[in-house]
């Protein structure tokens, strides 16, 4: 039995092995397909995750990365990606009565000279019907075309100096109201008046604005006239005031002339109001008693003053002669030409240019209109604004 049962445990022992080699080739197959089974499905997660990794790469670039950079072998500007966009332009303000903020209106930056024109006949009277061909304009004596002419379409931004010295006291109470009635003639809704109170310190007692009951409450409010009077520094104040706005733009002086205390003087003031584009009206007041010297040369300093910018000077004698004279300044600007000249890059040197406007054909008018202007200098360019 026991030789038996050790035959049959060898014989067992062989079968056992024999199935064992049997079964190993297969075993081994069976093994390496199910590694590489394993092997794919891992690749596959590494692939998927790596799908899904990069999808979420651009949410965390900053927005200015998807903007689409400039083409090899072409510049920023011929990639339209890349081109800044232009800065948007202020607008005018809108008529609402209410004071007027330079930083609102709209400047063109060019070398255009603006140059408004009266033309009247032997007795004043406005000529009216005149086309640009009719003038003929000369420069440093040199005929210059005419690029364009409007009538008063222009708007008006008008600066009122009123004197509140001691030395302006006679018929004050009727220089207010024609000062008053004057803002009611000539100020239309596109234009904007500002008030000056000329004394020992000048100063702007209301700013530009289309509100006329404003204006007349500033020109009430004006009490006994007294101190000395520094008009030239407020012609000056008065004149850089409006140069950042669009229009024509006008002084208007109610004085006497007579000047005391300014820091500026007379040839500065000139060089002044020509540069910024002013055109100066006045009404000489307080001469009623008789001219001394000083009254003189105050008078000859105003006709200049008016006569280089393009303006005139009213004396009047008699509270009628008064209004009157502010009647004719309002017929002035309401019967004006503006005529536009373009300098060119050769007058941007900084110089003053003499203007000689006339009207070619009729010999009998006589043309009021700016003396010369002050070119800008080459390295920059001036605003003017129409």
């Amino acid at each position: 039995m026991g030789h038996l049962a050790s035959r049959h445990t060898r014989r067992a022992a062989s079968l056992s092995g024999n199935c064992m080699r049997a079964l190993f080739p297969q075993d081994i197959r069976f093994r390496a397909i199910v590694f590489l089974l394993i092997g794919l499905s891992f690749a596959t997660v590494i692939v998927a995750q790596s799908g899904r990794n990069k999808d979420k790469a651009p949410k965390s670039l900053p927005k200015s990365s998807t903007v689409p950079i400039a083409e090899p072998g072409k510049t920023a500007a011929s990639n339209p990606a890349t081109q800044k966009l232009p800065k948007k332009t202020p607008t005018a303000a809108v008529n609402t009565g209410d004071e007027v903020d330079p930083e609102d209106t709209v400047r063109v930056s060019s070398n255009l000279v603006p140059i408004p024109a009266s033309v009247v006949d032997a007795k004043g009277f406005a000529i009216t019907g005149l086309k640009l061909e009719d003038f003929e304009l000369r420069v440093d004596g040199q005929l210059k075309p005419i690029s364009d002419m409007t009538r008063t379409e222009t708007s008006v931004r008008l600066a009122m100096l009123f004197d509140n010295s001691g030395s302006l006291d006679f018929a004050r109470e009727f220089e207010k109201q024609a000062a008053m009635h004057f803002f009611r003639k000539v100020l239309r809704p596109d234009d904007e008046a500002a008030i000056y109170s000329v004394e020992t310190e000048s100063y702007l007692a209301q700013p530009l604005t289309r509100d006329i009951a404003k204006l007349e409450r500033t020109i009430e409010s004006f009490g006994k006239p007294e101190g000395s009077t520094s008009l030239f520094d407020a012609i000056i104040d008065a004149a850089g005031y409006l140069r950042p706005y669009g229009g024509r733009r006008v002084l208007v002086i109610v004085s006497d002339g007579v000047e005391t205390t300014s820091r500026n003087d007379f040839e500065t003031t000139i060089k002044k109001v020509l540069a910024d584009d002013c055109q100066i009206f006045i009404v000489q007041t307080g001469l009623y008693d008789g001219a001394n010297l000083r009254a003189l040369a105050a008078e000859r300093r105003m006709e200049q003053l008016a006569g280089q910018t393009g303006g005139a000077v009213y004396i009047p004698k008699t509270t009628t002669e008064l209004d009157m004279a502010f009647q004719q300044i309002a017929a002035d600007l309401a019967q004006q030409y503006v005529l536009s000249y373009y300098s060119g890059e050769e007058r941007r040197d900084g110089q003053f240019h003499v203007i000689d406007l006339r009207v070619r054909t009729r010999k009998d008018v006589r043309v009021r209109a700016r003396k010369g202007y002050y070119s800008p200098k080459a390295a920059s360019v001036a605003a003017i604004e129409w």
